[in-house]
């Protein structure tokens, strides 16, 4: 057998980083709605959790909103796939699943998008080609990579979306998919939702390497830093990385950073960290007040409008609660429904 020639493939990790490109008044519209609906259905899930109308755990969105927006943005809505952890809520909303369903599951009733059997950290939905909530740390990314090796397989041009937090970034499964992935050149796109701490852990305690842009320097994989507060930079560096994607040169990464506002969970009190560090962001860098202020500066809403925007949005949280609330439990027989064995 003749020896494998070694591989000519640069060991160049740097991406090009994107262009704070300006948004339409369409987009900017769009994208401050679908931000504040993510934003009012995590605060309305957080008040049920409180009441005990959500069991088991529960991982609010609430600051991390422009990430997911942004990125959906670039993609073609029930062709490209896209998964996550626990922290899940706004990836649904975001690819259009229907906020009754997603709450219905949180309180575990019948009309819920899992039938009420998969909770907060486990919804599926084939046909928004959403591929779940996880709620083992890092155990997507594996499957995010095996998505684009389907792709590649088909000979579609279909990319793969796998999201995953700075904490799950140290799980060894996601070094081996970026191997692989690399190797392969499969049509992923590995985006990091740095949020700056790892459940209670900073970033600076609990990863030796806090440039997430470079953890793919070893499988030759590109890298771009991204400010994940701003869904214009989203959005630009999600364009480029589907281009990459599509046009056959393998997976690449993107780091959003990011910041969640409320503990990791529900039942974490976050004293980690200060509540002026916190107020820090919600008042210089907040994803939704970005968009609302440049709307109000170009003159394409104005107050009144906005506002009338948020009341619809709370009616549609409230109706998706009031759902939630009142839809039965499901039947005992569901569970021996949608099991392997």
């Amino acid at each position: 057998m003749a020896a494998r020639k070694p591989s000519t493939r640069t060991a160049s990790s740097k991406a090009k980083a994107p262009t704070n490109k300006d948004f339409t008044q369409e987009q900017d519209m769009s994208a401050y709605e679908d931000m504040l609906l993510i934003r009012r259905f995590e605060e309305k899930a957080g008040q049920l959790y409180g009441m005990g109308l959500i069991g088991g755990f529960c991982h609010l969105y609430i600051g991390q909103e422009a990430v997911v927006t942004g990125m959906q943005m670039c993609i073609r809505e029930g062709e490209d796939q896209l998964l996550t952890s626990y922290r899940d809520h706004g990836h649904m909303l975001a690819c259009g699943m229907d906020p009754k369903g997603v709450m219905a599951e949180l309180t575990g009733r019948k009309g819920g998008l899992s039938k009420g059997k998969g909770g907060s950290m486990h919804m599926f939905s084939r046909e928004k080609q959403f591929f779940g909530g996880h709620g083992i740390v890092g155990a997507q990314v594996p499957i995010g990579a095996g998505l684009a090796f389907a792709n590649k397989y088909r000979g579609n041009d279909k990319v793969s979306l796998t999201y995953f937090g700075d904490g799950a970034s140290n799980q060894g499964q996601v070094y081996e998919s970026f191997n692989m992935a690399s190797l392969w050149k499969l049509p992923v796109i590995f985006i990091v939702e740095n949020n700056q701490y790892a459940m209670g852990t900073s970033v600076s305690r609990s990863s030796a390497q806090t440039d997430f842009a470079q953890r793919g320097a070893a499988f030759s994989i590109p890298g771009v830093k991204v400010d994940g507060m701003d869904v214009r930079e989203v959005y630009a560096a999600g364009q480029d990385a589907v281009e990459h994607c599509r046009s056959g040169k393998g997976p690449i990464i993107l780091e959003m950073n990011t910041y969640r506002y409320r503990g990791h969970s529900m039942s974490d009190p976050a004293k980690y960290r200060s509540k002026d560090e916190v107020q820090k962001m919600r008042s210089d860098h907040d994803p939704i007040e970005q968009v609302k202020q440049r709307i109000l500066d170009k003159g394409w809403s104005d107050e009144e409008a906005l506002k009338a925007i948020d009341k619809n949005v709370r009616e549609t949280v409230k109706q998706a609660a009031d759902f939630a609330t009142n839809d039965p439990e499901p039947d005992v027989s569901e569970l021996y429904t949608d099991i392997l064995v």
